[in-house]
């Protein structure tokens, strides 16, 4: 018996499953990590995690953490795994301690035209065309875009958990215990598993006080790949981004101060009224051309998610369960 993947979070667990569930190890505890431990406990599994690093010390803890599929592929499987996590952030955003809010998205396009093709990543929400809400940028795509705040949202997620964190390196997928390993391992995977498809990408943020800025609303402006820009409000101070730069594989990321400038003078030129900075932060996105969601032998493999990852968390959780129960 199995049950739809997009119903996997509100099925309950068959009484059976908890009795002849699988033994599952999870490699990971970023947000892909956790989430498919989540999702694999709530189907009855019993599941452990190993990881070399938890909250703060993750990738996950320097996302700007707002729904938008941004650097992932491919696009059809994205735009699907998209739209079932965003229905799971908004279901849990009723709940103030997840550190999850609604926001209306802004994503400014070039095209000045009252009846464009819809973006590939709304393939499954509803988004609407409307003036963009800032200065020098006529029209927006406009949307509902879920926030997560990730020093909030992955303590929240482990506490969810019955699994506990077992802090250490992981070099061999086939010499971890239980029936299944699941490799959540991002930017990890090109050493161990070894796949060389998966490179790292350079982000960078800056985190200022709230200032003037709405804090309802996230505006995003790629109109220029090479100087993207985004305001991200969390509850009490600003994300802005960004940047998105080739690294050197086994390179620590180092903050660039020009980058940090540019993305003030952005902010300042589109009007936003940001307020005084913060803190800067700089991250790896664990980026592939697409990411690998497949079964080999005992090994389920989860990685490759690029910036999506709390885009796709949960969509991608869904389709290992699936993998598990096959």
């Amino acid at each position: 018996m199995s049950w739809p993947a997009a119903d996997l979070d509100r099925a309950p667990a068959p009484p059976w499953r908890y009795a002849l569930g699988v033994n599952i190890t999870v490699v990971g505890a970023g947000v892909i990590g956790l989430t498919t431990a989540l999702a694999l406990e709530q189907r009855g599994h019993t599941v452990r995690i190993v990881a070399s690093s938890t909250g703060a010390q993750t990738t996950s803890d320097v996302a700007g953490a707002v729904w938008f599929p941004y650097r992932a592929g491919p696009p059809d499987k994205v735009a699907v795994w998209a739209g079932r996590t965003r229905s799971w952030l908004e279901r849990l955003a009723a709940d103030p301690t997840t550190g999850i809010d609604v926001l209306t998205g802004y994503e400014i396009t070039s095209d000045e035209g009252m009846d464009p093709p819809r973006p590939w990543w709304a393939a499954a929400i509803d988004v609407s065309r409307a003036p963009a809400p800032v200065t020098g940028a006529p029209l927006a795509w406009k949307f509902a875009a879920p926030r997560v705040e990730p020093a909030r949202f992955l303590p929240w997620l482990t506490t969810q958990l019955r699994a506990t964190i077992e802090l250490r390196t992981v070099t061999d997928l086939a010499a971890e215990p239980g029936d299944l390993v699941i490799n959540c391992s991002g930017l990890g995977a090109r050493e161990l598993v070894p796949d060389e498809l998966i490179s790292p990408l350079l982000g960078q943020i800056v985190l200022t006080a709230p200032g003037g800025v709405d804090l309802a609303i996230t505006v995003t402006d790629h109109r220029d790949a090479d100087e993207i820009f985004y305001v991200i409000p969390r509850r009490d101070e600003l994300v802005l981004g960004g940047v998105s730069r080739p690294w050197p594989p086994g390179a620590a990321p180092a903050r660039d101060p020009e980058v940090s400038r540019r993305i003030l003078a952005q902010a300042a030129a589109l009007g936003i009224p940001v307020g005084g900075v913060l803190r800067e932060r700089t991250g790896l996105r664990p980026y592939r051309l697409e990411v690998r969601l497949e079964r080999e032998g005992r090994v389920i493999h989860n990685y490759g998610h690029g910036g999506a990852g709390f885009t796709l968390c949960h969509g991608c959780a869904e389709d290992v369960v699936a993998l598990v129960e096959t």
